[in-house]
This record gives structure tokens, C-alpha cells and sequence, in this order.
């Protein structure tokens, strides 16, 4: 099981958790948190027991970015440092995209530089009132390291995305709710047991429906209508040979709901 010191990650029935577990610096991370953070995320999409991951904060944040401390590991050259990023942070970001199984992040307060970026590398993000989301790296003279810039624009349009990126500017729960880089706001005591419900009610879902609507909707980003229409008509054609179709047509003509309990 992918543990380091600063993360858990533990399975309950069907749904995996990931906790950030440094409330004492705001669960800035580690290289060592990164590593295990991109095993858990492996590890999550090899084990068929597991069908909708959580990911939070432990204490009173969601995560401040990378620790600064952490780069003292790092070859003080310019290649040392994109290393830094194409070697350890991005492993993070590339398992969260080639995972085909729903990811909620369950937030409260700070989300700031990298920390936001891996939550809006989450499917779904639940916020609690005390939210405060910032991709503040013009603060510290530095790029959106971890797709930010990329992630940012196709949430919230190009010119907001630009005035966020370039103010570092800080958005709370109400604000991030309008703009939709949260999708509910509950109070923080509630925020963490609402994402693990709603993690469970996906997990309950057909697992190959689920993961070739995910896939549809990122690959959707990236091409025309015409190909999303021929990819989607082989997704089709295959969901709709499967057991967990006729089941689910029984279950509607039946007027049955919940009929549908995994495999």
C-alpha cells in the first residue's frame, strides 16, 4: 500500500481516500508525498475493488503547494529544476489522467500554487465555506508548475483564468461556486462526508459507463465533434452489450432504483 510520512491513502468498501496529512504546515508536500501520491493513484486504478477515489486535507486545508524546504533535494540548475517538475511533481498529474475511475476532492480552507492545481486535476470538487483557492505563483515570481494554466482556462474561460493567473488573486467558496471550479459548497464539518457519499454513489454505478463517460468528456478537450461522434459510437456499441445494460433497462421498465450493486 503506497504510504509516506504527510499521506494516507486507505481503502473503505469501494472508494479510496487519499489524505494529505501535514496540517501543520498546511499539507504543503514533500518529494516523498509526491511519490506516494502518484502510487496511490496507481495503485487505485489496478485494484477492481476500488471505484471512486476521495482526496483531502487533514486539519483545517487542503494543501499549500509544494513545500519550499522540499527544494533543498533538488539540483539548483535549470535542468535540476524541470526535473523537479517532469520527474517527481507531474507523475502526480499524469495518474490522475490516466485514471478512468471518478476523483472528488473534498476541500476546506487553503488550496493555493500546486495545491490547486491538483485539485482541479480532480474530477469533482466539493468546497468548504472556508475555501480560499489562489494559483498564487506570480506572488513567489514562478509559472503554474503543475498544468494549472492549462487546467484553469478550460474551467473558467481564458480571461478569467488570465486575471486569476496573473494576480494570484484568492477565490472563496460563493466565488468558486459561480465560476464552477467547485461543484457544492457545505459547511467544513460536512464537506468530507458529503464527497465520501457522493464517491459511493458513483461507486455504485456500472464501473465501464462511468469510465468511458470520463473518458469522453476528457477526451472531448481535445478534438472535433465528427471524432467525439465516432469514438462515442464505439463506446456505445460496447456499453450496451454488457450485463450491467440489461440489468439497468430491467431496472428502469421495473421502476426499480438502486437495482444496480457492482461487480
Amino acid at each position: 500500500m503506497a504510504t509516506a510520512p504527510g499521506l494516507r491513502y486507505d481503502v473503505h468498501e469501494r472508494v479510496a481516500t487519499i489524505t494529505l496529512d501535514r496540517p501543520e504546515r498546511k499539507n504543503a508536500f514533500t518529494l516523498a508525498m509526491v511519490d506516494a501520491w502518484a502510487e496511490s493513484l496507481r495503485e487505485a486504478a489496478a485494484d477492481d475493488r476500488v471505484r471512486s477515489l476521495v482526496v483531502t486535507g487533514a486539519g483545517d486545508s487542503f494543501c499549500s503547494g509544494v513545500d519550499l524546504s522540499a527544494l533543498a533535494e533538488v539540483e539548483d540548475t535549470p535542468l535540476g529544476r524541470k526535473r523537479l517538475l517532469t520527474e517527481r511533481v507531474h507523475r502526480v498529474g499524469l495518474a490522475f489522467l490516466d485514471l478512468d475511475k471518478p476523483v472528488v476532492a473534498a476541500m476546506r480552507g487553503v488550496a493555493v500554487g500546486a495545491g490547486l492545481d491538483m485539485a482541479l486535476l480532480c474530477d469533482m470538487r466539493f468546497a468548504g465555506r472556508s475555501v480560499r483557492l489562489s494559483e498564487g505563483y506570480i506572488k513567489v515570481g514562478l509559472v503554474p508548475g503543475d498544468g494549472g494554466a492549462w487546467l484553469l482556462p478550460r474551467i473558467v474561460g481564458s480571461a478569467k483564468a488570465m486575471e486569476l493567473l496573473m494576480t494570484g488573486d484568492a477565490v472563496d467558496a460563493d466565488e468558486a461556486l459561480r465560476l464552477g471550479m467547485v461543484n457544492r459548497v457545505y459547511e467544513d464539518d460536512e464537506v468530507l462526508e458529503q464527497a465520501q457519499h457522493f464517491a459511493e454513489r458513483l461507486a455504485s454505478a456500472p464501473p465501464v459507463q462511468i469510465a468511458m463517460m470520463k473518458r469522453l468528456i476528457r477526451s472531448g478537450a481535445d478534438m472535433g465533434l465528427r471524432s467525439h461522434f465516432d469514438l462515442v459510437s464505439s463506446h456505445f456499441g460496447i456499453v450496451s452489450s454488457l450485463e450491467d445494460y440489461a440489468e439497468s433497462q430491467s431496472a428502469f421498465r421495473e421502476k426499480r432504483t438502486g437495482a444496480y450493486q457492482g461487480r
